[in-house]
């Protein structure tokens, strides 16, 4: 991706070709975008539809989004890099199975009733905000989008979607598909943009009352405070991570599922994803064998063109980023560190930057690898010899987004997946849940309602208590 002041040049990662032109949607577009659909939220033409109505638009989505599932995977894996078969089987799925679940939740959602005097009805119900807003990162364009689509609209509100700046094709083809659900105009809206314009206005606008954000902390850094001074907007941040997979002794016993689990933590989507497993942390008595099970693996990866349904690695989404993950990993090395696999660049496509699964071992202390997100397809590898040596090196980083532990111990496995610091802690695998299981990060890697599951719609609503004086009772 490319700009200038007015529009988007969007780039294929996997070669370099123009792929499309985008407008730039300014600051007072954004103002008028916001007032606009604060018209559309007060008209009642979303609003003031029954949950099972809003509902039905939904479902009707979900089903163009999956007649146009081809065209969606295809979007997101030219403008991502990302493996053609990775988005037809996962990221598209997975997209309208959210839209689906927030569309049949809507009409499950409850207040309270609370224990007030005799003479007093008190009870609490939850409101939509009105215009809320969305930012989107670019290595799951879809899918996460969905995650936002889903609660925001089905609990009533008029929702603005920024997408990425190198990845907004399928969001933009999403938008016009809602029109054809038959969700009203101006319901969901789409403005292309850059960060630093778009998202900027995005944050600061008086009008919007809540903003999702998924992306990096400094990024979220700078919403935070945009939206402390501007209207205190409610802010929901999704950020980054330097996730644990933590093989105790007993490891070795799941087989090869240990294996496809640490390489999928570790290289789906080429790293490039929040909670991939880039530490590998091994007990000391299992550690050589690990390491030669997990090289090997990482070394059979198919690195190729995208669009290429055999492709398991695609290209890193721009040259910058290529260029700072291979300096990391160079300066592991020349530190002392050991490349078991991987650690260089592979020829796939001109114009395209493709990294071999690097797999790193004995990596000094205190290198910055250790602790820094790469976002790209490297793991390293580290010994430990008891669990409070694994918690330690685990919760030594500023993330908290998301481990995996394998043992069949019991109380290594609870007592694990509680001392770690993180949001989201598997057990046996690597995952980060179905849909119905809440997801959000600790410390640096954010806060706010959680982004799956009924309490998704915490973000999108604010709670009101109502209490009510019944005349003539005592």
């Amino acid at each position: 991706m490319s700009t200038d002041a007015t529009s988007l040049r969007i780039v294929a990662p996997a070669d370099g070709s123009l792929l499309a032109t985008v407008p730039v949607t300014s600051a007072a577009q954004v103002a008028e975008h916001a007032a606009d659909a604060e018209r559309v939220f007060a008209s009642g033409v979303w609003s003031g539809l029954a949950p099972r109505e809003r509902a039905a638009a939904l479902l009707r989505l979900a089903d163009l989004m999956e007649r146009d599932g081809a065209t969606l995977a295809r979007l997101d894996s030219e403008d991502a890099g990302k493996p053609i078969t990775e988005c037809l089987e996962g990221d598209i799925p997975g997209a309208i199975e959210s839209i689906r679940y927030f569309a049949e939740a809507a009409d499950k959602l409850y207040g309270a009733v609370a224990p007030a005097p005799g003479n007093v009805l008190a009870f609490t119900q939850r409101e939509p905000f009105g215009v809320v807003a969305a930012i989107l990162p670019w290595n799951y364009p879809l899918a996460m989008a969905a995650w936002k689509i889903g609660p925001a609209l089905a609990s009533g509100n008029c929702l603005i979607l920024k997408p990425a700046d190198a990845t907004p094709r399928s969001a933009l083809h999403v938008a016009s598909l809602a029109v054809e659900a038959g969700i009203p105009a101006g319901v969901l809206r789409v403005l292309p943009g850059t960060g630093p314009v778009t998202g900027a206005a995005l944050a600061s606008d008086p009008i919007i009352g809540a903003l999702s954000f998924t992306g990096s902390t400094r990024t979220g850094r700078s919403i935070l405070k945009a939206a402390a001074d501007s209207n205190l907007k409610r802010v929901s941040l999704e950020m980054g991570g330097k996730s644990p997979q933590i093989v105790f002794a007993d490891g070795l016993e799941f087989g090869e599922a240990l294996v496809d689990g640490l390489i999928t933590a570790a290289f789906m989507t080429q790293g490039q994803n929040c909670t991939a497993g880039s530490r590998i942390l091994v007990h000391e008595s299992i550690h050589d064998d690990v390491v030669a099970r997990v090289a090997e693996a990482a070394a059979a990866l198919v690195v190729g063109a995208p669009s290429d349904p055999a492709t398991q690695i695609g290209p890193i989404i721009n040259a910058a980023a290529a260029d700072r993950i291979m300096a990391a990993v160079r300066h592991a090395v020349d530190a002392g560190a050991t490349a078991a696999a991987g650690g260089r660049e592979v020829d796939v496509l001109a114009g395209g930057r493709y990294i071999a699964p690097t797999v790193l071992t004995d990596i000094p202390a205190g290198d910055p690898i250790l602790t820094t997100e790469l976002f790209g397809p490297v793991t390293t590898v580290q010994k430990f010899s008891t669990r409070e040596e694994a918690i330690a090196l685990a919760n030594a980083t500023d993330y908290g987004l998301a481990a995996s532990v394998y043992t069949k111990n019991l109380d290594d496995a609870l007592a694990t997946a509680r001392g770690v610091q993180a949001g989201v802690v598997s057990v046996g695998n690597y995952s980060e849940g179905d849909l119905s299981s809440p997801f959000g990060g600790w410390k640096q890697s954010g806060f706010g309602g959680a982004e799956k599951g009924l309490r998704a719609f915490e973000q999108w609503t604010r709670e009101k208590a109502i209490w009510i004086e019944l005349q003539g009772q005592g």
